[in-house]
């Protein structure tokens, strides 16, 4: 019962994981592409030089510091959602969400190699590797649930009213 109950809570952490892995991804090159596009080569050379040079943990210290400046822009957000300023405050929320997730992700590719010299990182990585792909795998049956929805292949009530507001669509267009 408690099971049944679970699930659908498990199912949105699972959701929220997976678009932060989605972030992860996809914000790691656009950010990697607006540095290479910074002209501060010398610094760019000179920071990846005394990262390879940085002991491990010492690196994880690199790793952490770009959550610092944007905890206080989060905080921001939360103020102006508080006194009901709806849109800067998820503005400014959403905007140091992606700054973050982009620099995280863009710092760990610099830090990786010397991350993975300490052990206990390098299992907490694996075991947020097992979860994404557990994540994926909860995740998988509800994707493909609202794919059949919205394609409106099956016989229920959500299937008829596609099909009903495709037909009306098309009736529109052909009587234009």
């Amino acid at each position: 019962m408690l099971r049944r109950l679970l699930q659908p809570v498990w199912v949105l952490l699972a959701i929220i994981f997976l678009i932060e892995a989605w972030l992860w991804d996809h914000l790691e090159p656009i950010v990697a592409r607006v540095v290479a596009a910074i002209p501060l080569a010398r610094f760019k050379q000179w920071l990846t030089e005394r990262v390879d040079a940085l002991p491990p943990a010492m690196t994880l210290i690199v790793f952490a510091v770009p959550i610092i400046p944007l905890f206080p822009l989060k905080l921001i957000g939360l103020y102006l959602l508080t006194h009901e300023y709806w849109l800067t405050g998820v503005s400014t929320f959403l905007f140091a969400k992606l700054l973050g997730v982009g620099v995280t992700a863009f710092v760990f590719d610099v830090t990786r190699d010397k991350l993975m010299e300490m052990h206990w990182f390098e299992r907490i990585y694996d075991l947020v590797m097992r979860l994404r792909a557990k994540a994926a795998e909860l995740v998988d049956p509800v994707k493909q649930r609202i794919r059949e929805l919205i394609a409106g292949n099956g016989e229920g009530w959500s299937s008829r009213t596609l099909r009903l507001i495709q037909r009306f669509r098309k009736s529109v267009h052909e009587a234009r």
